[in-house]
């Protein structure tokens, strides 16, 4: 068995069902110590318990927490229950989640902030908890879950969609603010069979999307030799990756401060739209450095601190 992860400490959030039981599983076969943390709780009897028998039976070491993570004190006290059991935290997987579906029109302001307390201000939490660690040993890797309703939108998840994008955002500064100290951040966007996805999609569909399938792509954004800033995709046994791009556009020259600017930007909204030769920006300064040298200016973008 390839123990590639053996020594290492992970978090799980929402591991006590689903892709998050899936995800501790694995990282458990590789070697890893895992807390399971799930707010139904942890003590007997609970879904995060059940996971954390799990991993024993198989020979693997695991404790349950229960703690919530909308509330960063219970993410700061879930990483010092770690570091106490094992000294040290290598990974954290930001997973919990929770769904509140209607159309906008329909949709309450109280259920869009729920789940955005749930999976932007979570995953900020659990970060948050373990960040300071993480550079202090000069090792981390973080994953944060995000969607293709956050990518690509979906039909009545408009606050799903916004907390899983606004994730994709995190993961990219992060990932440039801890690079100099070798923490890594990436971004997963699963498609699997969970208590999520009851009633979306059919039992024939949900027969092929087993939880278990998407996680060897989370673990290969974890492990020692993981990138940094990438977006990957999995369901199904198979694994894509998503990309921000920017594409070549136009320069509109004098046009710019003219009353039929807007009228250009219409009329060449095709050009502009044109992917030929688009580009993945390394950083959101780029752009302003790419449109500057469009029109004639150069520029050096500045060094992170």
């Amino acid at each position: 068995m390839h123990r590639h992860l053996q020594g290492r400490v992970a978090i799980v959030t929402g591991a006590g069902s689903g892709l998050g039981r899936a995800h501790a599983l694995e990282l458990a076969r590789l070697g890893a110590c895992v807390v399971v943390n799930d707010v139904a709780g942890a003590e007997v009897g609970s879904p995060g318990a059940g996971v954390v028998d799990e991993i024993r039976r198989r020979g693997g070491e695991a404790i349950a927490d229960g703690g919530d993570v909308t509330d960063l004190a219970q993410m700061h006290a879930l990483a010092a229950r770690a570091v106490a059991e094992w000294g040290r935290i290598d990974i954290l997987v930001n997973n919990a989640g929770v769904l509140r579906d209607r159309t906008f029109a329909k949709l309450e302001v109280e259920d869009f902030r729920r789940v955005l307390d749930v999976h932007l201000m979570g995953s900020v939490h659990a970060t948050k908890a373990v960040w300071d660690l993480m550079r202090e040993q000069r090792y981390g890797r973080i994953v944060m879950t995000t969607s293709s309703s956050g990518l690509y939108g979906n039909f009545g998840q408009s606050n799903y969609g916004a907390a899983k994008m606004a994730l994709v955002g995190l993961m990219q500064t992060l990932g440039l603010e801890g690079a100099s100290r070798n923490v890594r951040v990436n971004c997963l966007a699963p498609t699997a069979a969970t208590a999520m996805t009851e009633g979306v999609l059919t039992p024939e569909a949900l027969a092929r999307l087993d939880p278990a399938a998407v996680s060897p792509a989370l673990a290969a954004l974890v492990g020692e030799d993981a990138p940094n800033r990438v977006v990957l995709l999995a369901g199904a046994g198979s694994v894509e990756a998503a990309h921000i791009t920017m594409t070549r556009g136009i320069q509109l020259g004098e046009l710019q401060h003219l009353p039929n600017g807007a009228a250009q930007v219409v009329a060449r909204l095709d050009e502009i739209r044109d992917r030929t030769d688009e580009q993945v920006p390394t950083t959101g300064f780029e752009q302003c450095q790419f449109e500057l040298g469009k029109a004639g200016f150069d520029m050096v973008l500045p060094s992170g601190g």
